[in-house]
């Protein structure tokens, strides 16, 4: 039976549940500093595949690919820039053989690093890129692209049209904000979650959001003020697990699942859809978040 487009499930049930964060289950699993994530999707996808598995047991409806940094530029850092598109497409696959017939697979497509202000790049050469993986998770069996973790506006945009553009799937696009000393939130480029929002929504997103960022605080002011400019338009948020703590020199997580799953209620009325993790996340967070929700409703 083919799947109903994510917002047409929205329609009909109030909340879904996404997953949690990769680069920490990566991590647990063994993951080093210096390390590319995504050659896991070729030597160990056995791991792979058991991170995107946990999530689904958890109570996720929606798993992401381990392709964050899956663009050429970050890529062939790693000597791997004529491999992007089987790296794409096989995490792809392995995230869908982990979502089955019943549950979403959103790939996941983060920033490239670069930046057209620097003169770096061009939004040409951002498209291209996002093209490139775009196309290449949609061939592995994505429902959805998730272009995530985003602060400049004009990258987020060319991501989201090359998606939009040369692919069939629905885009969520999230960005990341930070609070100010006035107590508002704005991306590192000093972009408001309405501005960005708009943005996104203009240049075809499907689903718009935040993720990532300072923690969990601040994510019901996001949520309102984008349903004050966009209402019809459903919200993703994926927080962090509270502040990370440098501890032994690792960065560790401190906010509990129930800690977190304590926030879904306040979310909820404010209007959020889609409720997941970021960083420091576990599918421990997920399974509270989806009881939270489950209990909500």
């Amino acid at each position: 039976m083919k799947r109903q487009r994510i917002t047409e499930a929205l329609k009909n049930r109030r909340t879904l549940v996404a997953d949690g964060a990769w680069g920490t289950a990566l991590q647990e699993r063994g993951l080093k500093g210096g390390e590319c994530p995504e050659l896991w999707n070729f030597e160990h996808p056995e791991m792979v595949l058991d991170i995107a598995r946990s999530y689904i047991d958890a109570g996720s409806n929606l798993i992401e690919t381990n392709t964050f940094g899956g663009n050429r530029y970050k890529l062939e850092h790693y000597g791997l820039g004529e491999q992007v598109f089987e790296l794409n497409k096989t995490a792809a696959e392995i995230s869908r053989k982990a979502a089955g017939d019943d549950n979403w697979v959103m790939a996941s497509i983060g920033p490239t690093g670069k930046m057209t202000v620097m003169g770096d790049v061009t939004e040409e050469d951002f498209y291209k890129v996002f093209k490139e993986q775009s196309e290449a998770l949609a061939a592995g069996g994505a429902d959805a692209i998730i272009v995530e973790t985003m602060s400049a506006v004009d990258e987020a945009i060319s991501a989201v049209k090359a998606a939009k553009e040369n692919t069939s799937l629905e885009v969520i696009c999230s960005f990341t904000f930070e609070p100010t000393v006035q107590g508002e939130y704005r991306t590192m480029m000093g972009v408001t979650p309405a501005e960005a929002s708009i943005a996104a929504v203009n240049a075809g997103a499907d689903i718009v959001g935040a993720n990532c960022g300072k923690g969990y605080e601040g994510m019901t002011q996001i949520i309102k003020e984008i349903k004050t400019v966009l209402p019809e338009i459903p919200v993703i948020i994926q927080a962090n697990a509270g502040l990370p703590e440098l501890i032994e020199g690792i960065s560790v997580f401190p906010a509990t699942p129930e800690e977190i799953a304590g926030q879904n209620k306040l979310w909820i009325k404010a209007g959020v859809n889609i409720i997941g993790g970021c960083c420091g996340t576990t599918d421990k967070h997920i399974h509270a978040i989806k009881k939270a929700v489950e209990g909500f409703s």
